[in-house]
């Protein structure tokens, strides 16, 4: 029992400054505008319809995956929709994993080689950093958020320091393509007119992309910021997930054919799994019919106008909004207690919304984070707004803080 009450007295500690993390269920009756369901699918009919008559149409048990699908876990069905999401993002290849955390991790702890060096985001997904201490790159090196002339100074120092670097390790550039806590885009042409001035494409430096949060949203029918963009051809690697905006579970890993067969063969994260079974599978082949067909681009167009429409009508005379053009926004106030305050006005009103803490984020850069979603209409963004602008017109009407709502609202660093 020593070791039980050595992890309680860890959580009791947690509990007593009101970061203690538990599962909760949302009330029904909340406006959703804390989720990632950017499109709205998860509480779309269309798609539910769409998913069961999917369903119906396999005829041939097992459901379940039964095993990796390096053994007996892989089917005809999974290859075709990898050949399908392929198609669709203009890739040479896709591969499947169960999870964008198990894609990450997979991807970077296996493909730099030893001695390589990676470069990346100062904000860049928990998942990422999980993969690259497991790596073999021989350095690690953060760059200021969205700043290519930080990564340029980094990447000349390395150049002094070293001067056979640049011929002889892979660099590697890590980056996102919409940040899950500010919802901002890097300047991702900008990024690749710097680094193919040090290295052509054919050479040793490589970009990788994760496109999470920007899967549904951004390019052609949610193509994502690497399509919108045209530089498909310049990105090695980009990893796309169906937990967000394609309401579904699962992720996949984008590039050419050898990048496939080399995660086949040495990604444990792929390897040592079973693989998803099908009614995941077809859950994710039903959302990429509704991004071919159409089917989602009025959510994808509306969500966006619901972004500029908030941007337009919300002013705060303390703290400040997020510079982010996405469906995330955030009202960023100094300290935890301010934001907790505020999460629990606008929760005590119907308005389910979730305070980011620090040290989550940056002392002094604690917000409360706003999503706003397919299915939201103008007017309960409009009543969002004004409740938030009562709020700070009257910070005596916010409700007491209290550690049920401050324990269950917690955020860990990415999501």
């Amino acid at each position: 029992m020593a070791l039980t009450k050595q992890l309680q007295a860890v959580l009791d500690k947690r509990q007593e400054i009101l970061k203690l993390r538990r599962l909760v269920v949302n009330p029904p009756d909340a406006i959703d505008f804390s989720s990632n369901d950017f499109l709205g699918l998860a509480r779309s009919k269309v798609f539910r319809d769409r998913f069961l008559d999917e369903l119906q149409t396999f005829n041939h048990p097992p459901l379940g995956s039964t095993g990796s699908r390096c053994l007996d876990g892989n089917s005809q069905y999974a290859l075709d929709l990898e050949a399908r999401i392929a198609k669709f993002h203009h890739a040479e290849a896709a591969l499947l994993f169960n999870s964008g955390f198990d894609a990450n991790s997979g991807l970077f702890s296996t493909i730099p080689q030893p001695g390589d060096i990676i470069f990346y985001d100062e904000l860049i997904h928990a998942s990422v950093h999980e993969g690259m201490k497991l790596s073999r790159a021989g350095m690690k090196i953060p760059f200021k958020h969205n700043c290519v002339t930080d990564l340029e100074s980094k990447i000349i120092k390395i150049w002094q320091e070293d001067k056979t670097a640049k011929k002889t390790r892979n660099v590697f550039v890590a980056v996102e393509t919409v940040y899950s806590m500010d919802g901002d885009i890097p300047p991702l042409q900008e990024l690749v007119t710097m680094l193919r001035r040090y290295w052509t494409k054919d050479e040793n430096g490589y970009i990788i992309v994760d496109e999470a949060h920007a899967t549904g949203v951004f390019g052609k029918h949610g193509r994502g910021i690497v399509c919108r963009e045209k530089l498909e051809d310049e990105i090695f690697a980009r990893v796309h997930t169906f937990g967000k905006a394609l309401a579904s579970n699962g992720a996949v890993v984008l590039g050419t054919e050898t990048l496939k067969n080399y995660l086949i063969n040495y990604a444990r994260s792929f390897i040592y799994t079973t693989f998803m079974g099908f009614s995941s599978l077809a859950s994710i082949r039903c959302a990429y019919q509704m991004l071919e067909e159409g089917d989602s681009l009025q959510a994808q167009q509306h969500v966006l106008a619901l972004v500029d429409h908030f941007r337009a009508t919300i002013h705060l005379p303390h703290g400040q909004l997020l510079p982010s053009n996405s469906p995330i926004q955030g009202i960023v106030l100094d300290g935890n207690d301010k934001v907790r305050a505020l999460a629990e006005y606008l929760k005590a009103r119907k308005f389910n919304v979730k305070p980011i803490l620090s040290p989550t984020v940056p002392t002094g850069s604690e917000r409360v984070r706003i999503c706003l979603h397919g299915d939201n209409t103008f007017e309960e963004v409009d009543a969002l707004v004004e409740a938030t602008h009562q709020y700070f017109q009257s910070p005596a009407r916010a409700l007491p803080i209290t550690t049920a709502f401050s324990s269950s609202q917690l955020v860990i660093s990415k999501l």
